[in-house]
Order: structure tokens, then C-alpha cells, then sequence
């Protein structure tokens, strides 16, 4: 029995690209040279991914500003006070703020796909930000001559166009981050918050044929960034329900740092849907430890008892590093741990292909 498996995104930058990016903003470098600090990552990010033996891999979003605010990149009608993210260890990740519309992508994702599958013969997968994330670009008091519903319409049509031209680059599936989705209950313990953004997103899924959506999934985590999280303390039981909602076709979930992971999968036993498919993290992205794969094995075998094998995958937690400047896991520790879920899977397949012949 195949069990899928696939990373999440990002890889941490080269501290030599960081330094780069930084040099660049201070105007000490063009962009003649940040471009060849760029590809020189990118490069090196692809050959390792394909060398951990992962059948799927991405660009490491090396040359991504930030997985979260990458189509406005460079846009000017922003105010950098927008929506502040808290973070557990007191730092924060602060939004901007939209001051006038139309609202358009300056940055498009499939720019970076095709990038990246001109260096490798492996399939590529590309993640994208939801709608929902961006919705929280739009203040509060709203903008004079350009009302709210015009701008979520904009903001439909542009991750559509996201999404769609992705696939048609040839994405071997599209990633919706909506890591705001278990913060939400954080915010609004009611659930309203959540529902609006289900709801949000839903109106983008439904632009795409049933056949399109099993090639579009949903990565959902607590946060991970600087080795902290937003909302870890929100239990999965609150999310998952509602979470399956959205009709995806996978749906990637941090699950190897959780405390209690047993009642994470009775929680997701009563909610994964016929035709859904999901990928547990079977790494922490935030520790430091590189876990065995015969762990890996044993965290999968586990999750078999609850979730049956044709909807079962493996990924890691999060991203490794969503946001450009966050040094706080190397690069090497990042591309053990993926080879150890790599082959930590494998291990899975032959325990489970055991189970079968003595069954």
C-alpha cells in the first residue's frame, strides 16, 4: 500500500540569500546581484529536496518575500498597520493595511512554479495564500469608494487566477495556506470568524471543477515561526469539524508536535470526508531534534488505526521557514528531517504490507 507524502513549502534561506535581502533593502546591493544570491538558493534548495528522495517537492520558497504577503509585494496603496499576529514567545507578525482598490496581485505563484520545474523532473507543488488571509488586508472603517464587497469580489477573482494558472503550469497540486484558521478560534472562540472564512474560501473552491479540487489542498497549522507558535493552545477537536468543510481534496495538518495526538485522530476519524485525503505532520518543524524513521513509522502506523490508508499521507508540520528572515532552523536539520519522513513512510508502507499478508 502507497502511503503519499509531500512537503509543506518553505526551507530556510541561505543566511548568505538573508544577508543578501537585507543588503538589498539597505540599497548596499542591486538587483542584478540579490537575483544571483536568489537562483544560487534555489538551485541548491532543489538538489537537496531531490536527494532526501521526496517523490514531490517545491521551490523552498526561497524567493518568496513571505509565504503570507507575496502577490502585494511592492504594492503601493498599503499601510504597514494592519492586523498584528501574536505569537507565543511575545514576537509579533504585524499585516499591512489596504488604503485603496482596486485590489490586484502584483506577485502570481505560478511565476515561482514555473521557476522551479525548469530545474527538476520531479513533480512540483506550489502553495498559495487563501483568501482568508488576505480578506484581513481590508480595514475595519472600510475605504472610501471602493466598499468591501468590491474588494472581496477583486480578491475572488485574483486567487482563482492564482490558483488556475498554477494548475495549468502544471502544479502537481495547489497548497492553500490558511494557517489563520485555528488562530480564528483564538480570536473568536464562537466560531463566526471561522465559518466567514470557510465560507470565503469555499466561494473560490467552487470556481473549480470536482476533478480541478483533488488537485487543491489545505495546509492548516497552529503557526510556526522563530521556533513559536499563535495558536497551539487551540484543541483540534475545535477546528477539525468545520475545518473539512471546505471541499478540498487534501488537506495537510500539523500533527507530530501536538501533545495529545490521540485525540487529534478521533477528532479527525469523525470529520475526514469520503474523497478527502489527509496528510499528517510526521515532523516538528520547530524542534530542533531530528526524529528517527522508524518514529516516523510508528506515528504513521498509529494514524492507520483511525484513518484509512487511501486517504492517509505524510508531510511535515509547517513550513520550515514561511517567513524570509527566520534563520532559527538550519538548513541541514531541515533536509534530515524530511528525508526521515521520506523514509520513515517507506518503513510504514512495508509494516502495513506485512499486516496484510498475515491478515
Amino acid at each position: 500500500m502507497q502511503i503519499l507524502t509531500e512537503p509543506i513549502g518553505s526551507i530556510p534561506r541561505p543566511a548568505e540569500l538573508v544577508e543578501g535581502m537585507n543588503a538589498f533593502a539597505a540599497g548596499d546591493i542591486g538587483p542584478r546581484e540579490l537575483d544571483i544570491l536568489y537562483r544560487k538558493a534555489l538551485h541548491d534548495t532543489i538538489k537537496r529536496l531531490e536527494s532526501t528522495g521526496s517523490p514531490v517537492i517545491t521551490d523552498g520558497e526561497q524567493t518568496k518575500p513571505s509565504f503570507a504577503t507575496y502577490p502585494i509585494h511592492g504594492m503601493e496603496q498599503l499601510d504597514p498597520n494592519g492586523v498584528v499576529i501574536p505569537f507565543a514567545d511575545g514576537h509579533t507578525r504585524q499585516l499591512p493595511r489596504l488604503t485603496a482598490g482596486p485590489f490586484r496581485y502584483r506577485l502570481h505563484a505560478a511565476d515561482f512554479l514555473r521557476t522551479a520545474r525548469s530545474l527538476t523532473d520531479l513533480p512540483v507543488k506550489q502553495a498559495v495564500i487563501s483568501a482568508s488571509a488576505l480578506s484581513l488586508l481590508y480595514p475595519a472603517e472600510g475605504i472610501p469608494d471602493y466598499p468591501v464587497e468590491a474588494f472581496i469580489a477583486d480578491l475572488l477573482d485574483e486567487q482563482e487566477k492564482d490558483i488556475r494558472d498554477c494548475l495549468t503550469a502544471g502544479a502537481h497540486n495547489v497548497q492553500i495556506d490558511f494557517t489563520e484558521a485555528r488562530l480564528s478560534l483564538k480570536l473568536d472562540p464562537g466560531k463566526g470568524l471561522l465559518r466567514s472564512f470557510i465560507d470565503l474560501n469555499n466561494r473560490v473552491l467552487s470556481r473549480f471543477t470536482e476533478a480541478e479540487r483533488k488537485s487543491i489542498g489545505v495546509h492548516s497549522c497552529p503557526g510556526g515561526d522563530h521556533d513559536s507558535t499563535h495558536s497551539a493552545d487551540i484543541a483540534y477537536a475545535e477546528l477539525l469539524p468545520l475545518l473539512f468543510e471546505l471541499n478540498a481534496g487534501n488537506f495537510y495538518l500539523q500533527y507530530a508536535s501536538e501533545k495529545d495526538k490521540r485525540s487529534v485522530l478521533e477528532a479527525l476519524k469523525g470529520s475526514l470526508r469520503p474523497g478527502q485525503r489527509v496528510f499528517l505532520g510526521v515532523t516538528d518543524v520547530l524542534d530542533p531534534r531530528i526524529e528517527s524513521p522508524e518514529e516516523v513509522r510508528d506515528l504513521i502506523l498509529e494514524a492507520a488505526e483511525f484513518v484509512p490508508l487511501s486517504q492517509l499521507g505524510t508531510t511535515d508540520d509547517c513550513g520550515f521557514s514561511p517567513f524570509a528572515d527566520d534563520l532559527s532552523t538550519s538548513r541541514d536539520i531541515a533536509f534530515a528531517k524530511i528525508r526521515a519522513r521520506v523514509e520513515g513512510t517507506r518503513l510504514a508502507e512495508v509494516a502495513l504490507d506485512k499486516r496484510q499478508v498475515a491478515l
